[in-house]
């Protein structure tokens, strides 16, 4: 029995130094608090393109339009595939939306946060290399 991986789309988003990013604070099965950064989007619809989820995901979880630029890469591991894109904003300024922020309480938290390239290696951030090959190919 084939187990299908999750895939994602992931925005990349960078706009004067600073990396559009979100926050998490997530306690665990052990009680214990992790804080980590992501680049926003996700899963991938039936029948949707890779494009098509990220503009998607971000209007949904950012109130944003987005365009996809180009293509960074792509991460994958036993679960999940996430493909990373260069994108714009083409309207709106990223606040807090849909599903995230239903979900969000104090034990399951989700910030937009916008973080200075040069900060993101002190920090957890998944997708960082994607990150940087964006940051390093403008």
């Amino acid at each position: 029995m084939e187990n299908k991986k999750r895939e994602s789309a992931r925005a990349i988003i960078i706009e004067n130094g600073e990396a559009v990013l979100m926050f998490r604070k997530k306690k665990n099965e052990f009680e214990k608090f992790s804080e980590y950064y992501v680049c926003p989007g996700g899963g991938v619809e039936p029948e949707e393109t890779l494009e098509e989820t990220l503009v998607r995901e971000l209007k949904e979880e950012l109130s944003i339009d987005i365009k996809p630029i180009k293509f960074i890469g792509r991460d994958e591991n036993d679960k999940t595939i996430a493909n990373f894109f260069q994108c714009e904003i083409i309207k709106g300024e990223p606040v807090l939306g849909g599903e995230e922020l239903g979900r969000a309480k104090n034990d399951n938290y989700y910030e937009i946060r916008k973080v200075k390239i040069t900060d993101l290696e002190d920090k957890t951030v998944y997708g960082l290399e994607m990150i940087m090959k964006a940051y390093n190919n403008r």
